[in-house]
């Protein structure tokens, strides 16, 4: 299998515009799935990560994929793999969006690269996202996204070795019980089909898993809701203006997690989330701006 085409889609681009919450339901449906009466972010614009609610996949029923995805080929490459899952993000807020704002984003494919790990193929496509309102530039962010190949018969999905670096003591810590209902109504939030999040038999019987995938983008609003509920009151002065985060390893619904950060008191906050054995599933920095 040959991966050296996919490259000719390098510096394609889309524009796509939205309405910073033009109805209520996809803030307070965040406020609801995190078990907020009063969340954490100002009110009037979109909290951090709240982009994610916007510029949804809209493909029609009749391009949907087996796997819930719509097909590739479009915007993003045809890769022949059909495992695909976000494997990370780098992003910089460097407004606020108020709400009602009509937002122009622009996406632009900045790499397609091939590599061969223990479970085979990948290839790895970056995309960078920049989203702005009629007063310039508010969001940036580099999003990764890795296709792997389908799991074997009779196999279960190999998983990423643990990470082997030393965890700083937290400040903050939860635990998460993640089932179902939160999985789906985080599906239902971002209009992702992804059946690895819903779909049971078909994690085991197909993709090879032990249970329903937890997004990564829902461990990663998880890390988010964890920093901004411990910076303070809805009026302080600490803002996140910067966040990265890398998927480690997957979670499931199979058993609880706990989410974590160490505040370093130099502007950066320090986040993981720790899977039912202590490591890191997911590893991530906050850039907090005074």
């Amino acid at each position: 299998m040959t991966f050296d085409h996919l490259k000719d889609w390098v510096g394609g681009v889309e524009l796509r515009t939205d309405i910073a919450a033009a109805a209520a339901a996809p803030l307070a449906g965040l406020a609801a799935t995190l078990d907020h009466d009063t969340p954490p972010w100002p009110a009037g614009e979109l909290p951090p990560l709240g982009h994610w609610l916007h510029f949804l996949p809209r493909a029609p029923q009749r391009e949907i994929g087996e796997d819930g995805h719509p097909h590739t080929g479009g915007f993003l490459p045809p890769v022949p793999l059909p495992r695909r899952m976000w494997a990370g993000s780098d992003m910089r807020f460097l407004a606020p969006i108020p709400v009602g704002a009509e937002m122009r984003r622009t996406s632009t494919i900045e790499a397609v690269e091939h590599k061969a790990g223990r479970s085979g193929d990948m290839v790895f496509v970056s995309v960078m996202h920049e989203i702005a309102t009629d007063a310039g530039v508010a969001i940036r962010e580099r999003q990764d996204i890795v296709y792997r190949e389908a799991a074997k018969p009779g196999e279960a999905a190999q998983q990423p070795a643990a990470a082997t670096e030393p965890l700083p003591a937290a400040d903050w810590s939860r635990g998460v019980t993640p089932d179902p209902v939160l999985l789906f109504r985080y599906s239902a939030l971002t209009f992702n089909g992804h059946r690895i999040h819903y779909d049971r038999p078909y994690c085991r019987d197909v993709e090879g898993y032990p249970g329903l995938v937890v997004h990564g983008p829902l461990t990663a609003t998880l890390l988010m809701d964890l920093v901004l509920c411990n910076l303070g009151d809805r009026q302080d002065s600490r803002r996140v203006c910067g966040f990265r985060f890398r998927a480690r390893r997957p979670l499931f619904d199979t058993a609880p997690f706990t989410l974590n950060a160490a505040d370093r008191g130099d502007g950066r906050i320090d986040g993981w989330a720790a899977g039912p054995d202590g490591a890191a599933a997911m590893t991530a920095e906050f850039a907090v701006a005074p």
